[in-house]
Order: structure tokens, then sequence, then C-alpha cells
């Protein structure tokens, strides 16, 4: 068989996975239309045909579905293709399947225990291609400080901060537009 895929149902929208006989190929979170969830699919995987999920997708979409309405969703025995996928992707992605639901880590994290870490950049570069969306939970992979930045292209219109909020985590702080207009305020005198 080559490659597979469908669309399913989730609490923030519909979702794609696509899939072959080795593993899930990638995850797309969903985007405003479900004709554009099926134009991306379509557009990164050509080849994909609509059809019956295999029970490695199965598992991985209840897992999925399960982690977006909040619940513990089961992903860490789905099998993944990482067939082109270039080996410190693979290491990154293994580190942050690791992290505990709930948690989170900073890209300069991830480096020091790949034993890179001057690698930060390159954790960021690996996370923002990550096409294994909630398996590979690359949302709980933050730059400096915490902040909920940018997510894969495979996240749809859901943010980082949108699926942590899901979780239930925290990052440290949230930069907005807005919090850059705010004056710094001046140290306070002894008292």
């Amino acid at each position: 068989m080559g490659r597979g895929y469908t669309i399913f149902d989730t609490a923030v929208g519909r979702c794609g996975i696509v899939w072959n006989d080795a593993g899930i190929v990638a995850v797309q979170l969903p985007e405003a239309r479900e004709i554009d969830t099926r134009r991306r699919v379509f557009h990164l995987y050509p080849d994909a045909r609509e059809s019956r999920p295999s029970p490695n997708a199965d598992i991985a979409i209840e897992g999925i579905a399960g982690a977006l309405r909040g619940q513990h969703g089961e992903l860490a025995d789905v099998a993944l293709d990482m067939t082109g996928v270039h080996p410190f992707n693979q290491r990154v992605y293994a580190l942050t399947r690791a992290i505990p639901r709930g948690e989170t880590r900073t890209y300069g994290e991830i480096a020091t225990r790949l034993g890179a870490s001057g690698a930060s950049h390159s954790v960021a570069q690996a996370i923002g291609k990550n096409p294994f969306m909630v398996i590979v939970p690359c949302h709980r992979v933050l730059e400096a400080g915490h902040y909920a930045d940018k997510i894969s292209p495979y996240g749809g219109t859901i943010s980082k901060r949108h699926l942590l909020s899901i979780e239930g985590a925290q990052p440290g702080h949230s930069r907005t537009l807005f919090d850059a207009l705010l004056p710094v305020a001046p140290p306070r005198p002894p008292h």
C-alpha cells in the first residue's frame, strides 16, 4: 500500500493524518476550513489516497482526539515513519515525545540533552519542521523565557499557546504586542 490519509474530528476542528505501512507520515491540525486542511494534506502528500485508517493510524487518531479534548491521549506506542527525516531532527523528536503532558522545555534544554548545547537554533528549526503534530508534542518546546512562539506549518490555525492551555500547562511568560509597548517599571528605591 502507498500512503493513505483521512480527515477526522477533534475538539479543535477537523484534522488530517497521513500514514503508510511503516507508520504515521504526518498529522495536520485544522486550518480555518476543512477544505483548507484537505488542500494542505494534498499539497504536501499528493500521492496519498483517502482511505480507512490503518490500525496504527486508528490508535493515533484516538490519542490525538483525546489529547485535544484535554485528556491524556495515549500516543507513546504510535509508530512514525521517519524516512527522509534528518537524523538530528529524529533525535529532537524522540526527546520531545518524552516531555510529560503539561510540562515544557526550551530549545536550549533540548540541545543540552542532545549533547549539543550550542544547537538551540537547530532544535528550533527541527521543531519548526515537525510533521507529527501532537504525537511529537512540539508545542511543549519553547524559546528561552518559555515564550509560546510559532508552531510547525502542520499546526493549521492552532497556536502553541492554545495547545498548552488544553494540557493545562502555563509557559512562563507570553509575549504580546501589548507587552512590548509597556514601559519597564523603574526600580523601587530602598526603604
